[in-house]
């Protein structure tokens, strides 16, 4: 025998709420080998991230990588570690602190919480966890502007698995670049900036994005695209002659051609060819800084242009919380809510979708 629920508390008869997550890449829980080689495993077994035929990666990964990697990255995060944990998770909780600070000023039926794609606390976590709080409309902003299929793709992949499962889908919007967005472009040319006001203009200005092997870019991924266009509007917004501003690609391992011109080769060339004394490198396709900006730019790319005759390099931090970079932020996931919140109808937009719902004895 059935019946029909006019019980107020039922979840069906209240309005739902919408869910906003950001996410970012991950870090491990701890600068660990044991920890190290958890993450790792997580971060390289994703078909997105490593493309090579499963049978011949897996011997790779399992028999030589995960062997070796996670005492030496270990090591190398361990010079980065922070008291309250890693630079990541330090700058990813402070954003979501403030972000969920102003934003629910202004939508108080806004929930907001943030995850990583690999380590925790996981995208599968925060779904679950933004459901609980009554969400029925999600808003996912991965913290990537430039749109890429090992980054931006696979958040998506994370995000469909957990949804896949779910009895009641919630409607939902996904936000897969904001390279261009002017909030995200004043931001970077601020950061650049500030740092000028305290450590004077280079001579050379490196714009330095995350690489990804070349053939990505042949089979259809935007990403060195977006790269391309993000340096064009930062250089146009600081008036700069292009000749003092290169966009170069960070970060590759293997035999295979990756985007180019490859930073390292570059800071060298700048100091033994073109003898240049004083190089800044700004990251810009970097939310927040971690263990590549921090240890491989400020500190191992700092040396290849110093040892080549070099006299100052300087880093320029990441985004991380800086006024700018919130309210692009805001600007981002504010305009992504037009149709749900508009005009502060929350009673239009959000009526309950089901009144009474029949349950079984």
């Amino acid at each position: 025998m059935s019946r029909f629920s006019t019980d107020s508390n039922h979840p069906h008869s209240r309005p739902g709420k919408i869910g906003v997550l950001i996410t970012n890449l991950g870090t491990p829980d701890a600068p660990t080998a044991r920890a190290l080689r958890r993450y790792l495993h997580e971060f390289l077994s994703d078909r997105r991230v490593v493309e090579i035929p499963r049978l011949l990666w897996w011997l790779i990964l399992n028999g030589i990588i995960l062997n070796v990697r996670p005492r030496r990255s270990a090591k190398i995060y361990a010079g980065i570690w922070q008291a309250q944990g890693s630079p990541l998770m330090i700058h990813t909780q402070q954003q979501h602190a403030i972000l969920q600070q102003r934003l629910t000023q202004n939508f108080p039926h806004v929930v907001i919480e943030f995850a990583m794609r690999y380590g925790s606390p996981s995208i599968d976590q925060q779904l679950h966890r933004l459901r609980a709080q009554g969400a029925e409309y999600l808003l996912i902003l991965p913290l990537y502007p430039q749109y890429s299929g090992s980054t931006t793709g696979s958040t998506f992949d994370a995000l469909s698995k957990t949804l896949h499962g779910w009895r009641w889908v919630p409607e939902l919007r996904f936000i897969n670049h904001y390279h261009d967005h002017p909030a995200y472009i004043h931001a970077c040319v601020q950061q650049i900036r500030a740092h000028w006001q305290t450590h004077g203009e280079p001579d050379q200005l490196i714009l330095s994005y995350h690489g990804l092997p070349k053939r990505y870019l042949l089979q259809g991924d935007p990403y060195y695209c977006h790269c391309q266009k993000t340096s064009r509007l930062i250089s146009q917004q600081l008036n700069w002659h292009p000749s003092r501003i290169q966009t170069c690609f960070q970060s590759r391992f293997g035999k295979a051609e990756w985007l180019q011109p490859y930073l390292d080769k570059t800071l060298m060339q700048l100091g033994t060819e073109r003898k240049i004394k004083h190089v800044q490198v700004f990251c810009p396709g970097f939310a927040a800084d971690c263990l590549e900006t921090l240890e491989e730019i400020n500190i191992e790319n700092r040396h290849y242009f110093l040892d080549a005759g070099g006299e100052k390099f300087s880093y320029i931090p990441a985004l991380n919380n800086t006024d700018a970079h919130i309210d692009c932020l805001l600007q981002i996931i504010e305009q992504n809510l037009k149709g749900w919140v508009d005009d502060n109808s929350w009673q239009r937009n959000f009526a309950p979708v089901i009144e009474a719902m029949p349950l079984l004895d």
